[in-house]
């Protein structure tokens, strides 16, 4: 039944006009950045660096591992800066018990907004069921929007299509892309397809390798509501000056 209705939205997609969305102005473009560090050697100074340049150009969010939210909802305090963190990041191949008590633990210390990794090797194998439920639990218990990483990379389109319909029935806020520790990240083509697979069910955030003013641009044409990326300082200079 599912490969049926991916074969189908797949024909509908492919016979679509190709949507494209109006740039931003600049003034609303820092809205559009998960500010984020997550690589494994960042230290504490580089938290509080993060959390400093978001507060100052007011970026959606900052984003970083579970833990330094402690650290970062410190510094963050009541700027209206929010906080996300990631669970089972980033291969997403713990066990699903693992992710909700990392998911709930990151919850009890303030997290805004938690991206969790799919289990790509679940998906693959055609155990749908386990990676809705999985995705599910954690939406019921944290009650708070739950973005779920699909490593668009490492799919078929076909692949896309299916993990885009488990993530619309789990009922999680937003689908995105990339972790970006994987073989690729974001494509402009990759967000259009989740946009028009959710059928208005989720947002799509677009992550990886995003590290232009050109290729935030893109995304957010391409249908993307938020972009996951390091380089959000240098993309801001780079609008300065700029018709967006």
């Amino acid at each position: 039944m599912m490969k049926d209705q991916v074969k189908e939205i797949l024909e509908k997609y492919r016979k679509s006009e190709k949507f494209q969305r109006p740039p931003p102005p600049y003034s609303l473009l820092p809205q559009f950045i998960d500010h984020t560090l997550l690589k494994p050697e960042a230290r504490e100074e580089d938290i509080i660096r993060l959390c400093r340049e978001a507060i100052k150009v007011k970026f959606y969010s900052v984003c970083v591992h579970p833990c330094w939210v402690p650290l970062a909802k410190k510094e963050l305090g009541e700027t209206g800066v929010q906080l996300v963190t990631v669970v089972g990041f980033p291969l997403g191949a713990n066990s699903w018990e693992t992710k909700l008590e990392e998911a709930l633990w990151c919850l009890k210390q303030g997290v805004n907004e938690i991206d969790m990794v799919m289990n790509i090797g679940f998906l693959k194998s055609g155990h749908y069921k386990a990676c809705a439920d999985e995705i599910k639990k954690i939406v019921d218990r944290t009650g708070i929007p739950i973005k779920v990483i699909i490593e668009t990379c490492l799919l078929s389109e076909e692949e896309k299509v299916l993990a885009a319909m488990i993530v619309a029935e789990a009922g999680a806020a937003f689908i995105k892309t990339s972790t970006g520790f994987s073989t690729g990240g974001a494509s402009a083509e990759d967000v259009r397809l989740l946009r028009f697979a959710a059928q208005e069910k989720y947002k799509v955030k677009a992550s990886g390798g995003i590290r232009t003013l050109a290729q935030t641009i893109e995304m957010i044409q391409a249908g993307a509501d938020r972009i996951g990326t390091s380089s959000g300082l240098k993309i801001l200079e780079e609008a300065k000056g700029t018709p967006v």
